[in-house]
């Protein structure tokens, strides 16, 4: 589909399928190279956005891993409220663990940035950031985005587990507001 209608909004593609597992094979490849020799490391996924990218990002990692899911929310609609709301929290013990925080998108990384702040409370050894997409003219924040699938322009974009207002997750591409 060129263009996809979600409730009073139209949105064009921009990302394809194709494109997204391209990428997705970049970032893992990468990853597999740098924890190879890493003692079982906890990838924690965001939830609800990364939901697609933790699959299809795990489904090729090669060395024994574990997942877990946090949610975070701090949109409503297509733009950010400030304010973040943690709605589901780690429950694993992540003392000495390296840890992959996956992110479907980084913006302006508020929600990163809390994320981050928590997790370095629990002392692990290692907190690396892989995210499929990144957002560098909006990105406010100091850390470091280890692993990127692919920088975009500062646009609201819906599919492949992103959203406006619920819709959209199931898109197996990405679309840009039109």
């Amino acid at each position: 589909m060129k263009n996809v209608i979600l409730k009073d909004k139209e949105f064009r593609l921009s990302y394809c399928s194709n494109d997204i597992q391209s990428d997705i094979d970049v970032v893992s490849s990468k990853i597999n190279h740098d924890l190879m020799n890493v003692h079982v490391p906890l990838f924690i996924s965001i939830l609800n956005g990364s939901f697609m990218f933790t699959a299809d990002l795990l489904k090729r990692i090669q060395f024994p891993c574990e997942v877990s899911f946090i949610k975070l929310a701090s949109y409503e609609g297509t733009s950010s409220t400030g304010t973040i709301n943690e709605l589901i929290g780690l429950k694993e013990n992540i003392e000495g663990r390296t840890v992959i925080i996956v992110e479907d998108i980084v913006d302006t990384g508020h929600t990163l940035d809390k994320l981050y702040a928590e997790l370095e409370k629990k002392n692990p050894a290692k907190i690396l950031i892989a995210s499929l997409l990144f957002k560098p003219e909006s990105y406010k924040g100091n850390l470091k985005i280890n692993y990127i699938g692919k920088s975009i322009p500062n646009d609201f974009i819906v599919g492949y587990g992103l959203d406006y207002d619920g819709l959209g997750r199931n898109l197996p591409d990405i679309y840009t507001l039109a």
